[in-house]
């Protein structure tokens, strides 16, 4: 048999050719569930920023299951016993791991399901692809919840340095052109090691993981919390926040997505579980129903939905003010006096409450290492040291600190 006819070549801007054996792997890369990533930007809102950012959660999910093959096929090389079971299902999970996210990835995470985070999602989604392939995901499944004796399998999956970070620094790094986040992959992969059934780092990777740690930092500060991917980010949510509003008063607007209707009209919940009909429904969703319906919005009755998903289109967004510190009730009722006095000048007739469509007071918290929970581990002289206490510079554990950002969403116009 012509050994090209065993597997099938994606060709990736960021690893190259990645091989995918045919088999159980591929079926699922075609699989409708799998293949609706094409349509989820990795990114969200972030082109609105990064104008070449515009590359797909699918691309993503290849690209963790190649760094999968490579750091397996790597540790059998190290005497690791990996059985094809376990290398299968490894790869599965890393495929599968993001299956889970919704229109524009984070941005709309809590917007459309109540209690909900995307690896609930995932996890469904994982549960109802084995049924359809028979129990062929048994195995994945152990190991993306971490239920497969073998741990260092699921801290492939899931970790301070997982697969899935490892790609998508580099990705989102390459797509956005911010060099800061390039990250040395193939160095990190090839000083793993498992040792007393954990993923550990040789001492030689041991500068690859500081600059990843401070590239992860950089990314956060300078890509996934840039001020103007946080008002879009906000834009939206207050558009969805005014269409729940309109149908709870009886006045519900047209919808191009009848798929989307659903979880605005309904608002359901996955705290006790997440229905087959959520699944389905949910896995038929992708960016476009969000934009087909903004784009009906545009023409709405209503002025404040109208207003707002024009901005959306046309990118007329609102301004991000960092704040010093938690912005108290006088900052905040100053804030909202002036934006009632602004929109009025716009034509628009605001209360209070319609104000705070377009102002919203936030909060955000990034860690680039948690060394005091989880931990990376470097490989001493047989003996594994957290990373932040082996590391030859003292300036991870500060770079590794928390960095809490309060700020402000509001119309340009004000001056908080």
């Amino acid at each position: 048999m012509d050994k090209s006819t065993r597997y099938k070549i994606f060709n990736d801007p960021i690893h190259g050719f990645i091989t995918v054996p045919k088999g159980t792997i591929l079926k699922l890369i075609d699989h409708p569930y799998v293949q609706r990533l094409r349509r989820i930007r990795q990114l969200g809102l972030g082109y609105l920023v990064f104008p070449a950012a515009e590359h797909s959660r699918f691309s993503h999910a290849i690209g963790a299951l190649e760094l999968g093959q490579r750091v397996l096929n790597n540790l059998r090389e190290k005497d690791t016993t990996i059985s094809p079971k376990e290398y299968e299902g490894t790869l599965i999970a890393l495929l599968l791991h993001d299956v889970g996210h919704g229109p524009l990835s984070h941005t709309l995470e809590h917007s459309l399901i109540k209690n909900f985070n995307h690896e609930m999602m995932s996890l469904a989604i994982m549960k109802e692809l084995n049924k359809q392939f028979n129990g062929a995901l048994d195995t994945a499944i152990k190991i993306f919840t971490n239920q497969y004796p073998k741990k260092f399998l699921h801290q492939l999956v899931s970790s301070q340095l997982d697969l899935d970070r490892l790609d998508y620094l580099r990705r989102d790094s390459f797509f956005t052109g911010v060099s800061e986040g390039t990250v040395g992959i193939n160095r990190i992969l090839k000083t793993m090691r498992v040792f007393n059934g954990n993923i550990v780092i040789e001492k030689k990777g041991i500068y690859a993981i500081e600059n990843y740690i401070i590239a992860r930092r950089l990314m956060y500060m300078q890509v996934y919390l840039h001020k103007t991917v946080l008002s879009a980010d906000a834009l939206i949510r207050r558009i969805f926040d005014r269409v729940i509003d309109l149908i709870e008063a009886g006045k519900e607007p047209e919808f191009a997505s009848e798929n989307l209707a659903y979880f605005l009209k309904e608002q359901p919940s996955a705290k006790k579980q997440i229905t087959k009909k959520t699944i389905d429904l949910y896995a038929s969703m992708d960016d476009y129903d969000v934009f087909q319906n903004i784009k009906k919005w545009n023409e709405s009755s209503d002025p404040i939905l109208s207003d707002l998903s024009f901005r959306f289109l046309n990118r007329s967004l609102f301004r991000t003010t960092f704040l010093e510190k938690a912005p108290d009730e006088e900052f905040k009722k100053s804030l909202i006096k002036k934006t009632i006095k602004t929109l009025k000048k716009k034509g628009i007739n605001a209360s209070e409450k319609d104000a705070g469509y377009y102002l919203s007071f936030e909060r955000n918290l990034t860690e680039a290492y948690k060394y005091k929970n989880e931990s990376i581990w470097i490989l001493e002289d047989e003996e594994a040291v957290e990373f932040s206490k082996a590391a030859e510079t003292k300036n991870i554990i500060a770079l590794a600190e928390p960095v809490v950002k309060y700020f402000c969403v509001h119309l340009k116009e004000i001056t908080p």
